[in-house]
C-alpha cells in the first residue's frame, strides 16, 4: 500500500474528493504525459487551446494552468483570455515560466502576466530568480542555480505577486512570502524524463482549487510527485518503465486502485 505521510493523506482525500477540473494551456511537448498525471492522482484535466474558447471554459474549470515552454502568439492569445476568464470567475491560475530569462518573447510575456495576480508559481531555480528579475535565466529549461539560492527571489516574488512560490529540485522550496516549506524526495530520473516538472505545475494548479490552507496543500501535491518518484525509481528497469511507474505509484498512493 502506497501511504504518503498522515498530513498528505488529508489532502490527498480531498483531492480525489473534489476531483478538480484543471484547464491546462501547456506545451505541446507534455499535454498527454500532463493528462495522465492528472488523472492518476483524480483529477480531470482539459486542454482548451482555441483563444475563442479559452476564456469561456477558465470560468467553467477549477484552475488554470500557463505553461510556456512552447509559446507562440497564438497560445499567448489564449492565455491572455484565460487568464481573464479565471480572474472573472475567481479561478485560481498557475504559473509555469518555462525558460524565462533567456528567451525575449516568453519573458516579456511572463512578466506581463505576473501582474494579473496568479495564485502559484511553479520554476526551477533559474526561471524564479529571472521572472524575479535578479539574473539572465538558465540553459534553456535546465537550471543552473540551486534551489537554496533561488530562495529570497522566491519570497521577493511572492509578495510582490501574492501567489505561492515553489522552487522544484532536488529538494523543493515553496513560500508565501512569509512561512516557507521544503519537499524532499524523488529521483533523479525525474529529471530525465519529459514533463514531470510541467506535470506537477499542473499538480500545483489542482492544488490551488482546494479548501483549506493554500501552501500547505501545494506540498502536499509536491509531496505527491517527489514520493511517487521515489517509488518507481525502486522499481524501474529504466526510462520507460520510470515513467509508467510513476503514473502506477500515483494511481496506487494512499491504497487506491484504479477498480476503486
Amino acid at each position: 500500500m502506497l501511504q504518503p505521510d498522515p498530513l498528505n493523506l488529508v489532502v490527498l482525500d480531498a483531492f480525489r474528493r473534489h476531483s478538480p477540473l484543471v484547464h491546462c494551456i501547456t506545451n505541446d511537448v507534455v499535454q498527454s504525459f500532463t493528462a495522465n498525471i492528472l488523472l492518476a492522482l483524480g483529477a480531470s484535466p482539459a486542454m482548451v487551446v482555441e483563444p475563442d474558447e479559452a476564456e469561456q471554459f477558465a470560468a467553467i474549470a477549477d484552475a488554470l494552468l500557463i505553461n510556456v515552454g512552447t509559446l507562440t502568439a497564438i497560445q499567448a492569445q489564449a492565455m491572455h483570455r484565460g487568464i481573464e476568464g479565471a480572474l472573472a470567475a475567481n479561478t485560481p491560475w498557475v504559473l509555469d515560466p518555462v525558460a524565462v530569462g533567456g528567451l525575449t518573447f516568453r519573458s516579456h510575456f511572463c512578466q506581463q502576466i505576473i501582474q494579473q495576480k496568479p495564485s502559484a508559481i511553479r520554476g526551477n531555480a533559474s526561471e524564479i530568480i529571472a521572472l524575479a528579475g535578479l539574473s539572465g535565466g538558465g540553459r534553456g529549461v535546465d537550471s543552473t542555480d540551486s534551489v537554496v539560492s533561488a530562495l529570497p527571489a522566491a519570497q521577493m516574488l511572492a509578495r510582490q505577486t501574492g501567489a505561492i512560490v515553489v522552487v522544484t529540485g532536488e529538494v523543493d522550496h515553496l513560500t508565501d512570502g512569509e512561512r516557507i516549506r521544503t519537499v524532499k524526495g524523488g529521483s533523479v530520473l525525474m529529471t530525465r524524463v519529459v514533463g514531470t516538472g510541467c506535470a506537477l505545475s499542473a499538480v500545483v494548479a489542482a492544488c490551488c482549487a482546494l479548501p483549506g490552507d493554500r501552501l500547505e496543500n501545494i506540498a502536499a501535491g509536491c509531496g505527491f510527485m517527489k514520493q511517487a518518484g521515489s517509488i518507481a525509481a525502486g522499481q524501474s528497469q529504466g526510462l520507460g518503465s520510470f515513467a509508467v511507474g510513476l503514473l502506477d505509484a500515483l494511481s496506487g498512493m494512499g491504497g487506491r486502485h484504479e477498480a476503486d
